[in-house]
């Protein structure tokens, strides 16, 4: 049976997740989608990190309005197999 938790609506099948922030209710019929968004975007932070860490500026890196950035990116994750 579907509950209300915090006005939110939860059904069977929903994905709860929480953090130290809160925690949030994912609709089953989403979970897929926003898991693989998810890891497309740790993927992503993960090197501008890297880029970061070795002096680049964050301008056109974060978020990615420089092509060089996307291109960049790309070469990153042939290397690191991500």
């Amino acid at each position: 049976m579907p509950i209300g938790c915090g006005d939110a609506p939860v059904f069977p099948g929903d994905v709860i997740l929480g953090d130290a922030d809160g925690v949030i209710v994912i609709p089953a019929h989403l979970a897929d989608e926003i898991a693989d968004e998810t890891f497309e975007m740790t993927a992503f932070e993960d090197f501008v990190t890297e880029e970061v860490q070795k002096g680049r500026g964050i301008f056109g890196l974060y978020p990615a309005t420089d092509e060089k950035t996307l291109t960049d990116f790309a070469a990153w994750r042939k290397a690191n197999g991500r």
